[in-house]
């Protein structure tokens, strides 16, 4: 089956699927209705018609009945004597000569023609009803009634009139009607679109109670609820409880297993540092490196465990400004300057261990190369549904110009320059951490001389 032009819209939007299937059937009834009502006064008004055409023919019958003294029979309408006026009547026998028909003053000498086999007949009366064309090619409504007038043998009385009068009334009314139904139309579909908004009211209302909960205001959905979107809320509330349960339980788990990790490594650090020799110092370059990887992908489990979850929500500035003191008094050497940008309403959708962990590596990371200035803005991106967070550290060190190393900075473990301290494993970190949270870490050259940091993360539109 070819798809309908409305019908990708329909599948986007529950109110455009219930507003198009309404007015589709609304307006359907109405057209049906219409035909059917603009039939029964066709009918109606063809009968109406009809009957005053009979009075025209018992008129006649009864001036035939008369006899000859009657004179020349009248039909009683003066119509019958205006040339080619539309009303007609005629009156003749079987087997009769043209010359010998009588006919009325207003056929001016011509005859109507008969009515075909198509013709309705009244099986009570014997009246035949139909459509001719007149003397002047003008449709006509024509009526036949055979009367027997004993010795005078059977007469055919023909009564004709212009069929455009009963045309012009059904067309008035079926105008009046199109009006009529066109403004209940109208007050359908206003009624019909004011309904489903009503309706969908209790939608709108959980979809904000989701959108508190996203965002951190809210624990769960509160609220009363129609009987049919209650049992909605009711499983979503469940679903967030058993989403916190989960994350609690993880946290546990890393923690034990950070725990159990870390203890017999910090006995082997210590006895290593008690000997001496070179078997000591590789036991303890080898210990400090698995400590390094155990960190690491502990905080990899942690993170993927937190990542994405409903609310929450972490302002930046806080953060920001705490790394802002901190970091110049572990850098006294530098005379470090951290600039704070566009902190104002930045919100990072994701846990705060998580944003401390990105933003402690690029802004060390940056402190350890600067000359002595480091930038730290926040940018909005996205749009309303989908926010995005860009929080950009550029520093004025000597940078990476080549971009295939630049690439090469975040892979895990790598570092350009090995005199300096550290596992490599910092920026490789900020970049596994953004992706969980379906972000991305990107460097470019800086606009300040030295390499800039492009940290991409879900926002939140305060």
């Amino acid at each position: 089956m070819k798809p309908s032009l409305l019908q990708p819209l329909a599948n986007r939007s529950i109110a455009i699927r219930l507003a198009v299937s309404a007015l589709f059937w609304s307006f359907t009834i109405l057209l049906v209705a219409g035909a059917i009502l603009v039939a029964l006064y066709r009918d109606a008004t063809e009968r109406a018609f009809d009957r005053r055409m009979l009075v025209y023919v018992t008129a006649l019958a009864a001036d035939l009945a008369a006899g000859p003294e009657q004179g020349r029979p009248d039909a009683g309408d003066p119509y019958f004597d205006l040339p080619l006026s539309g009303w007609y009547w005629q009156i003749s026998s079987p087997g009769q000569a043209l010359r010998d028909i009588s006919t009325s003053f207003s056929l001016i000498g011509a005859t109507l023609p008969p009515l075909g086999e198509d013709a309705q007949v009244d099986p009570e009366t014997g009246v035949r009803r139909g459509y001719a064309r007149g003397p002047d090619d003008q449709e006509l409504r024509v009526i036949e009634r055979a009367i027997d007038l004993g010795e005078g043998g059977v007469q055919i009385i023909t009564v004709a009139g212009p069929s455009e009068e009963i045309a012009y009334d059904v067309r008035s009314f079926s105008i009046a009607l199109s009006a009529t139904f066109g403004l209940l139309g109208l007050a359908l579909a206003l009624s019909t679109l004011l309904q489903i908004r009503f309706g969908l009211r209790p939608l709108r209302g959980l979809r904000g109670a989701l959108v508190g909960v996203r965002r951190g205001e809210a624990d769960r959905i509160e609220g009363e609820y129609p009987h049919d979107i209650a049992p909605i809320a009711d499983e979503i509330n469940l679903l967030i409880s058993s989403n916190r349960e989960i994350l609690e339980r993880a946290r546990t788990q890393v923690g034990n297993l950070a725990h159990a990790l870390k203890t017999p490594l910090s006995v082997i650090v210590n006895e290593a540092e008690v000997a001496n020799g070179p078997l000591a110092a590789s036991v303890s370059e080898q210990t400090r490196v698995m400590r390094e990887q155990i960190d690491y992908y502990l905080d990899r489990a942690r993170a993927a465990a937190l990542a994405g979850t409903l609310g929450s929500i972490t302002p930046v500035a806080p953060v920001a400004e705490s790394f802002a003191r901190t970091l110049p008094k572990i850098y006294r050497d530098k005379d470090l300057e951290i600039v704070l940008r566009g902190m104002e309403g930045a919100r990072f959708r994701g846990e705060k261990q998580d944003l401390e962990e990105m933003l402690g590596n690029l802004l060390d990371n940056a402190a350890k190369w600067t000359s002595g200035r480091v930038v730290l803005e926040a940018r909005a991106g996205g749009d309303a549904e989908a926010p995005r967070l860009l929080l950009v550290v550029s520093d004025d060190g000597p940078g990476v110009p080549d971009a295939q190393a630049r690439k090469r900075i975040v892979e895990r473990g790598r570092r350009l320059d090995e005199s300096m301290p550290g596992s490599g494993l910092g920026l490789s970190i900020v970049a596994d951490l953004a992706a969980l949270y379906r972000g991305s870490l990107r460097l470019e050259k800086a606009a300040i001389g030295g390499l800039e940091a492009i940290l991409d993360l879900p926002g939140d539109a305060a």
